[in-house]
């Protein structure tokens, strides 16, 4: 048997976007990440929640545009959800589901 355990985080970034066909100046979000993850054991949430507390720490209070996993691109919220979803599975979780919410209007879904 296995049990869907979900999470719902906040966290706060810039970006901006320079590339043709996409520009726009520095801005703010106020964004919100939800992860659900496939695990056999009550046990395992708690790594779970920790694992996507360190991808959120690395992303918080931060310019997206600095960050090496998005060196070149536009930090989109296709983007964020596509890295968090690689990030969870390289420590060995078995996402579900990645969604990052942008704006109230606004989010990306990303699936292993």
């Amino acid at each position: 048997m296995s049990i869907v355990f979900s999470i719902n985080r906040p966290f706060v970034s810039d970006h901006f976007h320079d590339l043709p066909g996409f520009i726009e100046a520095r801005h703010g979000h106020n964004w919100q990440i939800d992860a659900s993850f496939e695990i056999e054991h009550i046990e395992d949430r708690s790594i779970a929640d920790n694992d996507m507390h360190a991808w959120i720490k690395s992303v918080d209070y931060t310019l997206l545009n600095d960050s090496e996993e998005l060196s070149g691109r536009n930090p989109t919220a296709e983007l964020l959800s596509q890295w968090a979803c690689e990030y969870l599975m390289s420590r060995g979780h078995r996402v579900m589901e990645i969604r990052i919410q942008e704006k109230a209007n606004y989010w990306a879904r990303c699936r292993p």
